[in-house]
């Protein structure tokens, strides 16, 4: 078995998303004087939410990733699959802020939301047929 290094690069990348979204929950705490929970402050709830919502799904994401890259995936596929994945986690926190309706919202939370589940689907089928 061969070390997943095209995931490993995306998952420290995606780490530093990780980190930068928790701090942004830390600081809004304190801004918002709020040590547990959301304090009923819908702002704080959003951030929480676009943190936990990445929590949810990026760790099994690079686990499938993992477990495709060493199965035999190439350079190419895994890039296909991270990539995408990337630049949706970037986004989806921008639209999970914005107003209800609003074109921010429209534009980010909707497509990462769909990338992010795009990418979990097509991993989890690579691997299945790489199962046969």
């Amino acid at each position: 078995m061969t070390f997943p290094t095209v995931t490993a690069g995306y998952g420290a990348l995606l780490a530093l998303i990780y980190l930068a979204l928790s701090l942004w929950v830390g600081f809004g705490r304190v801004g918002f004087r709020v040590i547990h929970g959301d304090g009923g402050n819908a702002r704080l709830a959003r951030r929480i939410r676009a943190h936990a919502n990445f929590a949810e799904y990026v760790p099994l994401i690079l686990l499938l990733a993992a477990c495709l890259e060493a199965s035999g995936a190439g350079r190419l596929e895994m890039n296909a699959l991270l990539f995408p994945l990337l630049i949706a986690r970037i986004i989806h926190p921008f639209g999970m802020i914005a107003p209800e309706n609003s074109l921010q919202q429209f534009l980010c939370r909707a497509p990462g939301a769909l990338i992010t589940w795009l990418v979990v689907g097509a991993e989890a089928a690579l691997l299945l047929a790489r199962l046969r």
